[in-house]
Protein backbone atom coordinates (compact mmCIF):
# COMPACT_ATOMS: atom_id res chain seq x y z
CA UNK A 1 0.00 0.00 0.00
CA UNK A 2 2.70 2.11 0.49
CA UNK A 3 2.85 3.36 -3.53
CA UNK A 4 -0.88 4.39 -2.99
CA UNK A 5 -1.72 8.40 -3.07
CA UNK A 6 -5.01 9.94 -3.10
CA UNK A 7 -4.18 11.20 -6.64
CA UNK A 8 -4.80 7.60 -7.94
CA UNK A 9 -7.53 6.12 -5.08
CA UNK A 10 -11.01 6.11 -5.55
CA UNK A 11 -13.62 8.27 -3.27
CA UNK A 12 -13.67 6.98 -0.47
CA UNK A 13 -17.46 6.54 -0.91
CA UNK A 14 -16.56 4.07 -3.64
CA UNK A 15 -14.41 1.71 -1.39
CA UNK A 16 -16.00 1.89 2.33
CA UNK A 17 -19.68 0.99 2.03
CA UNK A 18 -18.22 -2.72 -0.03
CA UNK A 19 -16.74 -3.07 3.62
CA UNK A 20 -19.47 -2.62 5.51
CA UNK A 21 -21.99 -4.64 3.84
CA UNK A 22 -19.55 -7.32 3.99
CA UNK A 23 -18.90 -7.19 7.51
CA UNK A 24 -23.03 -7.07 8.05
CA UNK A 25 -23.28 -9.85 5.49
CA UNK A 26 -20.72 -11.99 7.78
CA UNK A 27 -23.30 -11.35 10.69
CA UNK A 28 -26.10 -12.39 8.46
CA UNK A 29 -23.94 -15.42 7.81
CA UNK A 30 -23.10 -16.53 11.31
CA UNK A 31 -26.77 -16.11 12.29
CA UNK A 32 -28.27 -18.10 9.42
CA UNK A 33 -25.19 -20.98 9.94
CA UNK A 34 -26.81 -20.97 13.81
CA UNK A 35 -30.01 -22.04 12.48
CA UNK A 36 -29.07 -24.20 9.67
CA UNK A 37 -26.92 -27.28 11.98
CA UNK A 38 -29.63 -29.55 10.58
CA UNK A 39 -29.19 -29.11 7.02
CA UNK A 40 -25.45 -30.27 7.55
CA UNK A 41 -26.82 -34.23 7.74
CA UNK A 42 -28.09 -33.95 3.90
CA UNK A 43 -27.57 -33.58 0.47
CA UNK A 44 -25.41 -30.23 -0.12
CA UNK A 45 -28.49 -29.44 -2.39
CA UNK A 46 -30.53 -28.04 0.42
CA UNK A 47 -31.79 -24.95 0.70
CA UNK A 48 -30.23 -23.41 3.66
CA UNK A 49 -26.94 -24.35 2.55
CA UNK A 50 -27.28 -22.97 -0.76
CA UNK A 51 -28.41 -19.94 1.24
CA UNK A 52 -25.60 -19.78 3.03
CA UNK A 53 -22.99 -20.49 0.18
CA UNK A 54 -24.33 -17.90 -1.80
CA UNK A 55 -23.74 -15.65 1.06
CA UNK A 56 -20.73 -16.37 1.72
CA UNK A 57 -19.61 -15.98 -1.76
CA UNK A 58 -21.41 -12.62 -3.03
CA UNK A 59 -22.46 -10.94 0.52
CA UNK A 60 -19.33 -11.92 2.39
CA UNK A 61 -16.18 -12.53 0.19
CA UNK A 62 -16.85 -10.95 -3.77
CA UNK A 63 -18.43 -7.71 -2.00
CA UNK A 64 -15.10 -7.12 0.04
CA UNK A 65 -13.22 -7.91 -2.92
CA UNK A 66 -14.79 -5.79 -4.84
CA UNK A 67 -14.30 -2.80 -2.49
CA UNK A 68 -10.59 -3.77 -1.70
CA UNK A 69 -9.86 -4.36 -5.93
CA UNK A 70 -11.06 -0.61 -6.71
CA UNK A 71 -8.43 0.33 -3.78
CA UNK A 72 -5.52 -2.08 -4.95
CA UNK A 73 -5.68 -1.75 -8.96
CA UNK A 74 -4.46 1.57 -8.95
CA UNK A 75 -1.51 -0.04 -6.36
CA UNK A 76 -1.34 -2.40 -8.25
CA UNK A 77 -1.77 -1.78 -12.11
CA UNK A 78 -0.15 1.73 -11.27
CA UNK A 79 -3.16 3.89 -12.74
CA UNK A 80 -6.10 5.35 -11.59
CA UNK A 81 -9.60 3.29 -11.51
CA UNK A 82 -11.52 3.55 -14.86
CA UNK A 83 -14.58 4.69 -13.28
CA UNK A 84 -16.07 5.53 -9.71
CA UNK A 85 -19.45 5.57 -11.00
CA UNK A 86 -19.82 2.36 -12.77
CA UNK A 87 -18.06 0.87 -9.24
CA UNK A 88 -21.18 2.26 -7.24
CA UNK A 89 -23.57 0.92 -9.63
CA UNK A 90 -22.17 -2.44 -9.61
CA UNK A 91 -22.27 -2.47 -5.60
CA UNK A 92 -25.86 -1.73 -5.61
CA UNK A 93 -26.87 -4.51 -7.93
CA UNK A 94 -24.48 -6.87 -6.09
CA UNK A 95 -26.01 -5.68 -2.89
CA UNK A 96 -29.74 -6.13 -4.30
CA UNK A 97 -28.64 -9.23 -6.06
CA UNK A 98 -27.18 -10.98 -3.04
CA UNK A 99 -30.16 -10.53 -0.84
CA UNK A 100 -32.62 -11.28 -2.87
CA UNK A 101 -31.10 -14.44 -3.62
CA UNK A 102 -30.66 -15.33 -0.26
CA UNK A 103 -34.19 -14.69 0.88
CA UNK A 104 -35.00 -16.83 -2.36
CA UNK A 105 -32.98 -19.79 -1.43
CA UNK A 106 -33.47 -19.93 2.39
CA UNK A 107 -37.08 -19.78 1.62
CA UNK A 108 -37.01 -21.88 -1.84
CA UNK A 109 -38.99 -18.86 -3.69
CA UNK A 110 -37.61 -20.06 -7.21
CA UNK A 111 -39.89 -17.31 -9.50
CA UNK A 112 -39.70 -14.52 -10.64
CA UNK A 113 -38.01 -12.74 -7.44
CA UNK A 114 -35.02 -15.45 -8.11
CA UNK A 115 -35.07 -14.16 -11.70
CA UNK A 116 -34.53 -10.44 -10.61
CA UNK A 117 -32.00 -11.43 -8.36
CA UNK A 118 -29.48 -13.50 -10.77
CA UNK A 119 -30.46 -10.93 -13.24
CA UNK A 120 -29.03 -7.80 -10.99
CA UNK A 121 -25.79 -10.25 -10.61
CA UNK A 122 -24.91 -10.78 -13.43
CA UNK A 123 -25.58 -6.69 -14.54
CA UNK A 124 -23.22 -6.19 -11.46
CA UNK A 125 -20.39 -8.61 -12.89
CA UNK A 126 -20.44 -6.94 -16.15
CA UNK A 127 -20.04 -3.10 -14.65
CA UNK A 128 -17.18 -4.88 -12.78
CA UNK A 129 -15.24 -6.45 -15.63
CA UNK A 130 -15.96 -3.33 -17.85
CA UNK A 131 -14.20 -1.49 -15.04
CA UNK A 132 -11.55 -4.13 -14.37
CA UNK A 133 -10.66 -4.92 -18.40
CA UNK A 134 -10.77 -0.62 -19.15
CA UNK A 135 -8.33 -0.04 -16.15
CA UNK A 136 -6.02 -2.56 -16.92
CA UNK A 137 -5.71 -0.93 -20.42
CA UNK A 138 -5.04 2.14 -18.65
CA UNK A 139 -2.04 0.46 -16.93
CA UNK A 140 1.63 1.97 -18.07
CA UNK A 141 2.71 -1.95 -18.71
CA UNK A 142 1.13 -5.42 -18.86
CA UNK A 143 1.92 -7.51 -16.04
CA UNK A 144 1.09 -11.01 -14.81
CA UNK A 145 -0.97 -9.22 -12.19
CA UNK A 146 -3.18 -7.83 -15.01
CA UNK A 147 -3.76 -11.14 -16.80
CA UNK A 148 -4.74 -12.85 -13.12
CA UNK A 149 -7.22 -10.00 -12.33
CA UNK A 150 -8.60 -9.34 -15.76
CA UNK A 151 -8.99 -13.21 -16.58
CA UNK A 152 -10.88 -13.88 -12.61
CA UNK A 153 -13.08 -11.08 -13.74
CA UNK A 154 -13.94 -13.03 -16.85
CA UNK A 155 -14.26 -16.03 -15.08
CA UNK A 156 -16.73 -14.45 -12.39
CA UNK A 157 -19.33 -13.27 -15.22
CA UNK A 158 -19.36 -16.43 -16.36
CA UNK A 159 -20.12 -17.83 -13.15
CA UNK A 160 -22.82 -15.58 -12.81
CA UNK A 161 -24.31 -16.19 -16.15
CA UNK A 162 -24.32 -19.99 -15.83
CA UNK A 163 -25.98 -19.34 -12.57
CA UNK A 164 -28.29 -17.10 -14.46
CA UNK A 165 -29.11 -20.00 -16.05
CA UNK A 166 -29.76 -22.22 -13.74
CA UNK A 167 -31.74 -20.11 -12.38
CA UNK A 168 -34.27 -19.93 -15.13
CA UNK A 169 -34.01 -23.34 -15.65
CA UNK A 170 -35.47 -23.83 -12.38
CA UNK A 171 -38.69 -23.41 -13.55
CA UNK A 172 -38.20 -23.59 -17.36
CA UNK A 173 -36.82 -26.83 -17.12
CA UNK A 174 -34.58 -26.86 -20.57
CA UNK A 175 -30.96 -28.07 -19.43
CA UNK A 176 -30.49 -31.62 -21.02
CA UNK A 177 -29.12 -33.23 -17.61
CA UNK A 178 -29.93 -33.08 -13.65
CA UNK A 179 -29.39 -29.63 -12.14
CA UNK A 180 -26.49 -30.90 -10.03
CA UNK A 181 -24.36 -31.62 -12.88
CA UNK A 182 -24.35 -27.79 -13.84
CA UNK A 183 -23.78 -27.07 -9.88
CA UNK A 184 -20.34 -28.42 -9.49
CA UNK A 185 -19.88 -26.83 -12.94
CA UNK A 186 -21.01 -23.31 -11.40
CA UNK A 187 -19.23 -23.32 -8.01
CA UNK A 188 -15.50 -24.90 -9.67
CA UNK A 189 -15.56 -21.63 -12.03
CA UNK A 190 -16.65 -19.52 -9.22
CA UNK A 191 -14.54 -21.35 -6.71
CA UNK A 192 -10.76 -21.39 -8.70
CA UNK A 193 -11.29 -19.05 -11.89
CA UNK A 194 -12.84 -16.17 -9.90
CA UNK A 195 -11.50 -16.28 -5.97
CA UNK A 196 -8.32 -18.45 -6.73
CA UNK A 197 -6.77 -16.78 -9.66
CA UNK A 198 -7.92 -12.83 -7.95
CA UNK A 199 -6.56 -13.93 -4.78
CA UNK A 200 -3.19 -15.16 -6.32
CA UNK A 201 -2.94 -12.19 -8.59
CA UNK A 202 -3.75 -9.83 -5.79
CA UNK A 203 -1.58 -11.80 -3.18
CA UNK A 204 1.59 -12.30 -5.26
CA UNK A 205 1.87 -8.35 -5.28
CA UNK A 206 0.92 -7.52 -1.35
CA UNK A 207 2.29 -10.17 0.22
CA UNK A 208 5.67 -9.53 -0.86
CA UNK A 209 4.89 -5.61 -0.66
CA UNK A 210 3.58 -5.93 3.13
CA UNK A 211 7.08 -8.31 3.84
CA UNK A 212 9.20 -5.73 1.96
CA UNK A 213 10.12 -8.59 -0.13
CA UNK A 214 11.71 -8.25 -3.85
CA UNK A 215 10.61 -10.70 -6.39
CA UNK A 216 13.42 -11.64 -8.61
CA UNK A 217 11.02 -13.78 -11.43
CA UNK A 218 7.62 -13.80 -12.01
CA UNK A 219 8.25 -17.15 -14.41
CA UNK A 220 6.70 -19.33 -11.59
CA UNK A 221 3.46 -17.22 -11.59
CA UNK A 222 3.16 -17.49 -15.15
CA UNK A 223 2.97 -21.23 -14.50
CA UNK A 224 0.54 -20.40 -11.97
CA UNK A 225 -1.44 -18.88 -14.27
CA UNK A 226 -1.34 -21.41 -17.33
CA UNK A 227 -1.89 -24.51 -15.11
CA UNK A 228 -4.72 -23.24 -12.88
CA UNK A 229 -6.49 -21.66 -16.33
CA UNK A 230 -5.59 -24.86 -18.12
CA UNK A 231 -7.16 -27.16 -15.52
CA UNK A 232 -10.15 -24.92 -15.65
CA UNK A 233 -10.83 -24.81 -19.26
CA UNK A 234 -10.00 -29.02 -19.80
CA UNK A 235 -12.41 -29.64 -16.71
CA UNK A 236 -15.03 -27.39 -18.20
CA UNK A 237 -15.00 -28.76 -21.98
CA UNK A 238 -14.88 -32.24 -20.01
CA UNK A 239 -17.80 -32.00 -17.55
CA UNK A 240 -20.01 -30.24 -20.51
CA UNK A 241 -19.11 -32.61 -23.12
CA UNK A 242 -17.31 -35.43 -23.05
CA UNK A 243 -17.56 -37.28 -19.51
CA UNK A 244 -13.98 -38.87 -19.23
CA UNK A 245 -12.56 -39.77 -16.03
CA UNK A 246 -9.65 -37.36 -16.52
CA UNK A 247 -11.25 -35.17 -13.78
CA UNK A 248 -8.53 -35.86 -11.08
CA UNK A 249 -6.05 -34.89 -14.27
CA UNK A 250 -7.67 -31.30 -14.56
CA UNK A 251 -7.42 -31.09 -10.96
CA UNK A 252 -3.63 -32.17 -11.00
CA UNK A 253 -3.46 -29.02 -13.09
CA UNK A 254 -4.88 -26.88 -11.01
CA UNK A 255 -3.41 -28.02 -7.87
CA UNK A 256 0.20 -27.74 -9.33
CA UNK A 257 -0.46 -23.95 -10.36
CA UNK A 258 -1.43 -23.07 -6.46
CA UNK A 259 1.59 -24.84 -5.62
CA UNK A 260 3.68 -22.95 -8.32
CA UNK A 261 2.22 -19.99 -6.45
CA UNK A 262 3.38 -20.94 -3.08
CA UNK A 263 6.77 -21.63 -4.50
CA UNK A 264 6.61 -18.63 -5.55
CA UNK A 265 5.75 -16.64 -1.92
CA UNK A 266 8.01 -19.10 -0.05
CA UNK A 267 11.22 -18.09 -2.27
CA UNK A 268 9.60 -14.21 -2.31
CA UNK A 269 9.55 -14.28 1.15
CA UNK A 270 13.35 -15.55 1.81
CA UNK A 271 14.48 -11.85 0.43
CA UNK A 272 12.17 -10.35 3.36
CA UNK A 273 13.04 -6.87 5.08
CA UNK A 274 10.43 -7.40 7.66
CA UNK A 275 11.00 -10.34 9.57
CA UNK A 276 8.01 -9.27 12.26
CA UNK A 277 4.88 -10.03 11.29
CA UNK A 278 1.39 -8.85 12.43
CA UNK A 279 -1.56 -10.27 13.12
CA UNK A 280 -3.07 -9.65 9.54
CA UNK A 281 0.17 -11.51 7.88
CA UNK A 282 0.18 -13.96 10.44
CA UNK A 283 -3.75 -14.74 9.42
CA UNK A 284 -2.81 -14.50 5.44
CA UNK A 285 -0.31 -17.68 6.19
CA UNK A 286 -2.78 -19.24 8.23
CA UNK A 287 -4.96 -19.49 4.81
CA UNK A 288 -2.28 -19.99 3.07
CA UNK A 289 -1.99 -23.32 5.31
CA UNK A 290 -5.74 -23.80 5.56
CA UNK A 291 -5.52 -23.93 1.70
CA UNK A 292 -3.91 -27.21 1.75
CA UNK A 293 -7.27 -29.37 2.98
CA UNK A 294 -9.09 -27.98 -0.21
CA UNK A 295 -6.45 -29.08 -2.39
CA UNK A 296 -6.42 -32.88 -0.87
CA UNK A 297 -10.35 -32.91 -0.82
CA UNK A 298 -10.58 -32.00 -4.73
CA UNK A 299 -8.93 -35.09 -5.74
CA UNK A 300 -11.72 -36.76 -3.93
CA UNK A 301 -14.56 -34.78 -5.06
CA UNK A 302 -13.31 -35.28 -8.39
CA UNK A 303 -12.61 -39.14 -8.64
CA UNK A 304 -14.64 -42.14 -8.40
CA UNK A 305 -13.53 -43.39 -5.00
CA UNK A 306 -16.22 -45.57 -3.62
CA UNK A 307 -16.94 -44.03 -0.28
CA UNK A 308 -20.14 -44.75 1.64
CA UNK A 309 -22.90 -41.71 0.97
CA UNK A 310 -23.07 -40.30 3.97
CA UNK A 311 -19.50 -39.83 4.27
CA UNK A 312 -19.06 -38.91 0.44
CA UNK A 313 -21.78 -36.22 1.21
CA UNK A 314 -19.70 -35.54 3.98
CA UNK A 315 -16.70 -34.96 1.94
CA UNK A 316 -18.55 -32.38 -0.21
CA UNK A 317 -19.80 -29.95 2.28
CA UNK A 318 -16.55 -30.43 4.06
CA UNK A 319 -14.75 -29.15 0.59
CA UNK A 320 -17.28 -26.35 0.66
CA UNK A 321 -16.68 -24.90 4.00
CA UNK A 322 -12.79 -25.19 3.49
CA UNK A 323 -13.11 -23.32 0.58
CA UNK A 324 -15.24 -20.40 1.78
CA UNK A 325 -15.30 -20.00 5.43
CA UNK A 326 -11.77 -21.65 5.60
CA UNK A 327 -8.88 -20.19 3.12
CA UNK A 328 -10.94 -17.49 1.80
CA UNK A 329 -12.55 -16.28 5.07
CA UNK A 330 -9.40 -17.08 6.27
CA UNK A 331 -7.71 -14.83 4.25
CA UNK A 332 -9.79 -11.91 3.91
CA UNK A 333 -10.06 -11.70 8.20
CA UNK A 334 -6.14 -11.16 7.68
CA UNK A 335 -5.89 -8.62 4.52
CA UNK A 336 -8.80 -6.33 6.16
CA UNK A 337 -6.68 -4.73 8.69
CA UNK A 338 -3.45 -4.72 6.04
CA UNK A 339 -5.72 -2.59 3.51
CA UNK A 340 -8.84 -1.05 5.35
CA UNK A 341 -6.69 1.14 8.11
CA UNK A 342 -4.72 2.27 5.01
CA UNK A 343 -7.62 3.25 3.39
CA UNK A 344 -9.31 5.32 6.38
CA UNK A 345 -5.80 7.09 7.08
CA UNK A 346 -5.08 7.85 3.68
CA UNK A 347 -8.49 9.56 3.64
CA UNK A 348 -8.21 11.11 6.88
CA UNK A 349 -4.93 12.33 7.54
CA UNK A 350 -2.51 12.39 4.01
CA UNK A 351 -3.11 15.97 3.68
CA UNK A 352 -1.35 16.37 7.38
CA UNK A 353 1.90 14.32 6.28
CA UNK A 354 4.68 16.61 7.54
CA UNK A 355 2.86 19.14 9.11
CA UNK A 356 1.22 17.50 12.05
CA UNK A 357 1.17 14.14 14.41
CA UNK A 358 -0.79 12.33 12.53
CA UNK A 359 -1.63 8.20 13.95
CA UNK A 360 -0.19 5.38 12.21
CA UNK A 361 -3.22 3.33 10.26
CA UNK A 362 -2.33 0.61 12.87
CA UNK A 363 -3.51 2.35 15.66
CA UNK A 364 -7.27 3.70 14.10
CA UNK A 365 -7.94 -0.59 15.61
CA UNK A 366 -7.97 -2.72 18.30
CA UNK A 367 -5.76 -5.46 18.30
CA UNK A 368 -6.86 -7.41 21.11
CA UNK A 369 -10.56 -7.49 19.43
CA UNK A 370 -8.53 -8.59 16.14
CA UNK A 371 -6.67 -11.83 17.84
CA UNK A 372 -9.61 -12.72 19.63
CA UNK A 373 -11.28 -13.02 16.65
CA UNK A 374 -8.65 -14.92 14.79
CA UNK A 375 -8.54 -17.19 17.79
CA UNK A 376 -12.57 -17.62 17.98
CA UNK A 377 -12.49 -17.73 13.51
CA UNK A 378 -9.60 -20.97 14.42
CA UNK A 379 -12.03 -22.60 17.02
CA UNK A 380 -15.32 -22.41 14.87
CA UNK A 381 -13.33 -23.63 12.04
CA UNK A 382 -12.05 -26.22 13.08
CA UNK A 383 -14.90 -27.61 14.71
CA UNK A 384 -17.70 -26.74 12.12
CA UNK A 385 -15.30 -29.41 10.10
CA UNK A 386 -15.08 -31.73 12.71
CA UNK A 387 -19.31 -31.56 13.25
CA UNK A 388 -19.92 -32.34 9.60
CA UNK A 389 -17.32 -35.32 9.29
CA UNK A 390 -18.51 -36.22 11.99
CA UNK A 391 -22.28 -35.46 11.84
CA UNK A 392 -22.84 -34.50 15.00
CA UNK A 393 -25.08 -31.37 15.06
CA UNK A 394 -23.95 -29.83 18.86
CA UNK A 395 -20.17 -29.86 17.19
CA UNK A 396 -21.56 -27.83 14.07
CA UNK A 397 -23.62 -25.27 16.82
CA UNK A 398 -20.30 -25.07 18.61
CA UNK A 399 -18.70 -24.00 15.01
CA UNK A 400 -21.27 -21.63 14.20
CA UNK A 401 -21.12 -20.08 17.38
CA UNK A 402 -17.64 -19.74 16.82
CA UNK A 403 -17.96 -18.15 13.56
CA UNK A 404 -21.06 -15.63 15.24
CA UNK A 405 -18.10 -14.51 17.83
CA UNK A 406 -15.72 -13.96 14.88
CA UNK A 407 -17.85 -12.01 12.86
CA UNK A 408 -19.15 -9.80 15.50
CA UNK A 409 -15.43 -8.94 16.67
CA UNK A 410 -14.30 -8.46 12.77
CA UNK A 411 -17.59 -6.11 12.72
CA UNK A 412 -17.24 -4.16 15.67
CA UNK A 413 -13.60 -3.27 14.41
CA UNK A 414 -14.04 -2.72 10.92
CA UNK A 415 -17.33 -0.11 12.43
CA UNK A 416 -14.69 1.56 14.34
CA UNK A 417 -12.08 2.28 11.62
CA UNK A 418 -15.14 3.45 9.22
CA UNK A 419 -16.37 5.81 11.54
CA UNK A 420 -13.06 6.95 12.47
CA UNK A 421 -13.16 10.63 13.17
CA UNK A 422 -9.89 12.76 12.77
CA UNK A 423 -8.60 14.07 16.03
CA UNK A 424 -7.45 17.32 17.25
CA UNK A 425 -3.87 16.99 15.71
CA UNK A 426 -0.69 18.52 17.26
CA UNK A 427 1.77 20.92 14.63
CA UNK A 428 5.34 19.51 14.63
CA UNK A 429 7.36 21.71 17.12
CA UNK A 430 10.67 21.26 15.36
CA UNK A 431 12.99 21.78 12.51
CA UNK A 432 11.22 23.92 9.71
CA UNK A 433 7.94 22.04 9.52
CA UNK A 434 5.40 24.41 8.75
CA UNK A 435 2.20 24.57 11.32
Amino acid sequence: MSTATTSNSPGKWVVLPHYAFAALAFVALSILLLFSTDAFSGHYFHPKLLTLTHVAALGWATMLIFGALYQLLPVVLDCKLYSEKLATIAFGFLGIGTILLAWCFWNFELGHVMHIAACSLVISFILFNINVIQTARLAPKWTIESDFIVTSAIWLLVTGIVGLIMVLNFTMAFLPVEHTHYLKLHAHIGMAGWFLLLIIGVGSKLIPMFLLAHAESTKKLNWSYNLINAGLVFFIFDHLFFHTALLPVYAVLVVAGILSFMVFIYETSKTRQRHDMDLGMKQTFVALALLLLPIVLVFIVSSQVALPQQLLSAVYLVYGISVFLGFISAIILGQTFKTLPFIVWMHAYEDYVGRFKTPLPKDLYNHAIQRWQNYSYLFGYLLLVTGVLLNNQQIILAGAIGFTITSLLYTANVFQLLLHKVQELKPFSYGNASV
